[in-house]
Formats: C-alpha cells, sequence, structure tokens
C-alpha cells in the first residue's frame, strides 16, 4: 500500500482511481462499507482505490472544547485502511488552508487534479468544503462536471443504532470491549513502549509490561481485562513484524491500592512466561473480556487473591 502525505505527493498520471473518503476513526464496519463498495466498483473497472482521511478530526480545529480522543492514531489508522483493502491512503493536513478551500476548490486540488477519480465513495453524513458547506449533492454536482460518479453509502446498524466511533468510543469508556469489538471487526487496540514502572507487580507475583504514557489508541475504562500482548521486538512498530502473541491480564488504571500512581497506566500481565525482557519493545495490547473494575483493597493479601483470581478468570475467557 502507498501513503501520501499530501496531494503534490501523488505523482502525475497515477489515476483513474476510485476515492473512499472519510475520518475513518477507528476504521469500524461503517467505514469498512464505505471501503467495502469503493473495492467493488473498482474491482469492476480494473482501476486502484485510493482512501482520502485527515491527519486529525478536523474539530481539533474548527472547535477543539469539542473534539473527542480518537480511537486511533494516524499510522494505527494507515494501517488499518491497508487492512480494509486499499491501495493507497491519502493524508490531508487539516490545517487552516484546508478548512478554507471551497467544495469546488477541494474537488479540483484533490479528486480530480492529484487522484483522477472517476467515482468516490462517502457516508451520507459527509461534509466538506469551508464550513462543511459541501454535502453529498454538492458533490454529485461537482462529479457531473468534472467527470466522477458519487456513490453515497447508508449507515450500518448494530442493534437498531448507526455504527459510528461516538458509539465505540461510549463503549470503550464503559469498559464494554467486547460490545466495541463488535463494531469495529476486531479487538481494540492500545499500541506503545514498554517502559520501566515501579516494579510492584514483580514484588507481588505478578510481573507486568508497562505501556508508556503516550501510547497510541483510545485507552477502555479503568478496569482488569483479558487479552493479549503482541510483542514486535525494539525499535519496531508493532505492525511491521509481529514476532510474538501473549495471552495476557490486563490492567487500566492507576493503582489504588496503593495510590501512588498519578496518571492512568496499561499494563499487562503475560500468562506462563518468566523472564521475559520487553523493555523497549513495541507492542500491541489487544482487549478482550472485561474482567472486572478496579477498585482498592485493604492489603496486600487481598490484593495478590484477587489477582490470583483476576489470571484465573483471564484464562478462562481466553480459552472459551
Amino acid at each position: 500500500m502507498i501513503v501520501f502525505r499530501s496531494p503534490d505527493e501523488v505523482p502525475p498520471g497515477f489515476g483513474p482511481s476510485v476515492v473512499a473518503i472519510g475520518k475513518f476513526d477507528g476504521v469500524h464496519f461503517g467505514h469498512v462499507a464505505v471501503i467495502g463498495r469503493a473495492r467493488a466498483v473498482a474491482a469492476s473497472s480494473g482501476v486502484q482505490v485510493v482512501a482520502v482521511t485527515f491527519d486529525r478530526n478536523p474539530l481539533a480545529l474548527l472547535r477543539p472544547e469539542d473534539c473527542p480522543a480518537p480511537l486511533a492514531s494516524l499510522e494505527q489508522k494507515i494501517r488499518l485502511l491497508g487492512e480494509a483493502g486499499v491501495d493507497a491512503v491519502l493524508v490531508l493536513r487539516f490545517d487552516e488552508a484546508l478548512a478554507a478551500l471551497s467544495p469546488r476548490d477541494f474537488v479540483t486540488h484533490v479528486l480530480a487534479g492529484s487522484l483522477d477519480a472517476v467515482h468516490v465513495v462517502v457516508g451520507d453524513d459527509f461534509r466538506f468544503g469551508n464550513r462543511g458547506a459541501g454535502t453529498p449533492d454538492t458533490l454529485r454536482e461537482l462529479g457531473a462536471e468534472f467527470g466522477f460518479d458519487v456513490e453515497v453509502v447508508g449507515d450500518v446498524e448494530g442493534t437498531g443504532r448507526r455504527v459510528s466511533s461516538t458509539w465505540v468510543r461510549e463503549l470503550l469508556s464503559a469498559g464494554d470491549v467486547e460490545g466495541a469489538a463488535r463494531l469495529l471487526g476486531r479487538p481494540h487496540v492500545v499500541e506503545g513502549t514498554i517502559v520501566h514502572g515501579l516494579k510492584r507487580g514483580r514484588e507481588l507475583g505478578f510481573p507486568t509490561a508497562n505501556l508508556s504514557p503516550d501510547a497510541a489508541g483510545f485507552v477502555p475504562a479503568d478496569g482488569v481485562y483479558a487479552g493479549w500482548l503482541v510483542d514486535a521486538g525494539p525499535g519496531t512498530t508493532a505492525s511491521a513484524r509481529a514476532v510474538t502473541t501473549y495471552p495476557a491480564a490486563i490492567s487500566v488504571g492507576t493503582n489504588p491500592t496503593f495510590d501512588d500512581v498519578e496518571a492512568r497506566q496499561v499494563e499487562a500481565y503475560v500468562l506462563d512466561e518468566t523472564g521475559l525482557d520487553l523493555y523497549g519493545h513495541r507492542v500491541q495490547v489487544l482487549f478482550s473480556h472485561r474482567i472486572r473494575g478496579m477498585t482498592a483493597f485493604d492489603g496486600i493479601d487481598a490484593l495478590v487473591a484477587q489477582m490470583t483470581d483476576d489470571v484465573a478468570r483471564v484464562r478462562n475467557a481466553l480459552d472459551g
């Protein structure tokens, strides 16, 4: 898959192409439906599929106070779009210059000019151009003028509600990682580098791998989860070469029993492995099932007993 970081990076003669446009935060089932239609059209006409997206949520510039936390980092999103089957991704830097473009200028510069679009697929909530003036109908009118067809994919619903990034965030904020996985089509992932912690887990008999505070991906609600740790080795991205996948008990929170951790942290206890040295390794933590919420315990013995029970429940969840 090719990644362009600007329309100016697209070489002359790159098109024709079928283009899917969207924020694609999390690349959930609704996004996959848009990309799927683009792939179907491209396959029938023998051209390539390009996903056009943004380097940030436009609200981060336009209304930062209303901008939600992203489900995935930009690099995670690019990887997920590749896994969804696009041939190329064009990442648009959403700055004041892009925000000021009229719908016509957006089409002229990006769709017709750089990508030579012959077919464009969007969701029915798609808006583009200065102050969101462009709608799918606007895009159809411009498509007729510039020589591309426009297809609007309707909402994908799950249990009577439109699948959306907002819904996924709500589920993760409530700790419902299984519900989020149903909308994403895969377990939710947080990705980062393993760093040194307080080593308290090791002292208690449950050594954990701590993710760096700048880990990428929306962190679910505080609690204990079953899942997996995917190790990609030192100095790599977790998508570059997945070396080993370990079953893991995952803790999210601030360690309330000891009350000495200021920031929320994600740490994973790898089951049935001793002596692992993961410091400096890039890893993915995949959330499968929620085991319990986070709570403070009255003493170390009670905490260790609970952790022992947690690990047993994690085994059952992953074996099931």
